[in-house]
């Protein structure tokens, strides 16, 4: 399957072994993905809900609870109602990972960080981050960040979107 729309390509990210079914396994791995990256050890309380909110975001995406889910059923779920009403939560929890003076923002460094722990090619993340940093200050808030990736699965249009997933 050629991947096209931004949904698609989405899919084609979280299924990392290209079966054509994103396994809990696969989708929980970004958490522990952006864990091990950060380094941060699992007392931490942003390790503990960025898995919590990853265990929410797999629960309402795997609906019927096969441990599976195909393109049809992300197809189906994924979308702003989604995104407003889990997977915000859980991409600003893992952006939070990331952030490490805890400031809102992050720097190249981190956001390339977190883009490729994500399972971004780095000179995807690279684009992406210009692309968001249209005030050219180094840094990426936490804001423009989760309203970028809502336009891109909304599919409204989102040029970081589309840089991170070209």
């Amino acid at each position: 399957m050629e991947y096209t729309s931004a949904k698609e390509r989405v899919f084609a990210m979280l299924d990392a072994d290209g079966d054509g079914v994103i396994s809990a396994s696969e989708y929980l791995a970004r958490a522990r993905n952006v864990i091990r990256a950060t380094g941060r050890a699992d007392d931490d309380p942003l390790v503990i809900a960025a898995r919590a909110s990853g265990e929410r975001a797999w629960a309402a995406m795997d609906a019927d609870g096969d441990g599976g889910v195909t393109f049809e059923e992300y197809d189906a779920w994924a979308g702003a109602e989604a995104f407003d009403g889990v997977c915000r939560a859980t991409l600003a929890a893992l952006f939070d990972l990331a952030d490490g003076d805890g400031d809102g923002r992050l720097t190249r460094s981190e956001f390339l960080l977190l883009r490729t722990a994500l399972g971004n090619p780095e000179a995807n993340a690279r684009a992406a981050f210009d692309e968001l940093d249209a005030d050219g200050d180094g840094l990426v808030g936490r804001d423009e960040y989760l309203a970028s990736i809502r336009a891109h699965v909304a599919e409204e249009g989102s040029a970081m979107g589309k840089a991170l997933y070209g």
